[in-house]
């Protein structure tokens, strides 16, 4: 295999065989070849160049799978994105890192509801990045309130909890430039919120309906102004009812949704996932909803403004039971997904990797094995068990242990 981190391979030319390759709905068994850091078509390479690989790795029957995309994660391995203000760009580089050990090779930086003045020095500070061997690539921020439902605000400080007044003024109020901006979650049932959305919209912010006391009606509206994605489904909104579905009621709806949904074990039972996954199996997006206890010991951490604990393999506000976020990994929610509801294979890997990237626009880049996508991807065994993630074609992180990945020169 390439050497972890040597981003001078990209210029190789570079043949993955004895692999399954996710593409196209399917597990196939197919030959995968990158150059400069994208994935290209072989045809062009046999007919067109008559070329031969410079490097080919068996991969010893292992799934290639694009890399993961992680939408909400609000912090880990110590770092809070909403919190850690004196130090955004050191926090990212420390959690960008620590995502390669799960696969994740681009990811949304959530920041919870927070002070105008906090998101403004946040804001200018995170840049949209390519993913290296230095960590997973940043595809913008996912602003998590502050316009959301008091009734329904989980871990977020109600006294920083915002409505719209003056409608998308206040957004400009609030946040300064959205050009960083990926995804907004805000409370479709807040006055003005259809015209706040249409706005976001043209501007190229993907809204997210989330935090809320609405009723499928308002969610209906803020669809039809241009919302795009639940945030994780069935946590901090009401329930189904028979005579009102409530923002559960869309994934039924003829509107084209996308929802997060947080596979840890603990926030969605598994009769619920799978509820969701045959009621809407397209729209499903694995998020981990993250925060900084992920990767490190129980004990003491913070969301925001908020005191968290993590006891018990679960983020709780302190000294109560209340859910604040996750501790799962993006791996550990794809293995879960898959248990818990008996998908096949290439769905769960989809929930994590195609259907993310619709939902941002970005399939043309990530999110998929098709020709002139971004190499970002990992290799997993037959049980998504993560063996490598490779991003731009470099290998940025590889289990040693049972690895029998073997590298050698094509003579082909």
């Amino acid at each position: 295999m390439p050497s972890k981190g040597n981003t001078k391979s990209k210029r190789f030319l570079v043949r993955y065989t004895n692999c399954l390759l996710l593409r196209d709905h399917q597990l196939i068994r197919e030959n995968l070849w990158s150059r400069d850091g994208i994935i290209i078509n072989p045809e062009k390479i046999f007919f067109d160049e008559r070329s031969v690989a410079d490097i080919c790795i068996d991969c010893q029957g292992c799934i290639i799978s694009p890399g993961f995309i992680d939408v909400q994660i609000n912090g880990g391995f110590g770092v809070d994105f909403s919190l850690d203000t004196a130090n955004v760009e050191a926090g990212l580089q420390t959690v960008s890192k620590g995502l390669l050990c799960h696969g994740v090779t681009s990811f949304c930086p959530t920041i919870i509801t927070s002070s105008s003045k906090q998101y403004k020095q946040i804001l200018t500070r995170v840049q949209k990045t390519e993913g290296s061997e230095n960590g997973a690539g940043i595809l913008g921020l996912h602003l998590e309130g502050p316009f959301i439902s008091k009734e329904k605000k989980g871990a977020h400080p109600e006294g920083l909890i915002a409505e719209f007044r003056r409608g998308f003024q206040d957004v400009l109020d609030m946040y300064g430039s959205l050009n960083n901006v990926a995804i907004l979650t805000l409370a479709p049932e807040l006055e003005q919120a259809p015209d706040v959305i249409r706005e976001l919209s043209r501007r190229g912010v993907r809204v997210a309906v989330g935090h809320s006391v609405a009723s499928l009606a308002q969610g209906e509206a803020a669809f039809d102004a241009g919302a795009k994605f639940i945030t994780h489904l069935f946590n901090a909104m009401l329930p189904f009812h028979h005579r009102d579905p409530h923002l559960v009621g869309l994934l039924a709806t003829d509107h084209e949704v996308y929802y997060g949904v947080i596979a840890d074990g603990k926030h969605t039972h598994a009769a619920a996932l799978r509820i969701a996954y045959r009621v809407n199996p397209k729209g499903l997006v694995l998020v981990t909803d993250a925060v900084p206890g992920l990767g490190l010991p129980p004990g003491p951490y913070t969301i925001g403004t908020q005191d968290v604990e993590i006891k018990d393999d679960k983020a709780v506000i302190a000294g109560t039971d209340t859910l604040c976020g996750s501790i799962a990994s993006m791996d550990f929610c794809v293995k879960h997904f898959h248990a818990s509801t008996g998908c096949s294979l290439v769905e769960a890997l989809e929930a994590a990797t195609e259907t993310p990237a619709k939902m941002l626009g970005i399939t043309q880049r990530k999110g998929t094995l098709g020709f002139d996508s971004d190499a970002d991807f990992v290799l997993l065994d037959k049980d998504l068990n993560l063996l490598a993630t490779f991003i731009g074609g470099a290998c940025v992180w590889e289990k040693h242990e049972n690895v029998t990945i073997t590298t050698y020169a094509d003579d082909d």
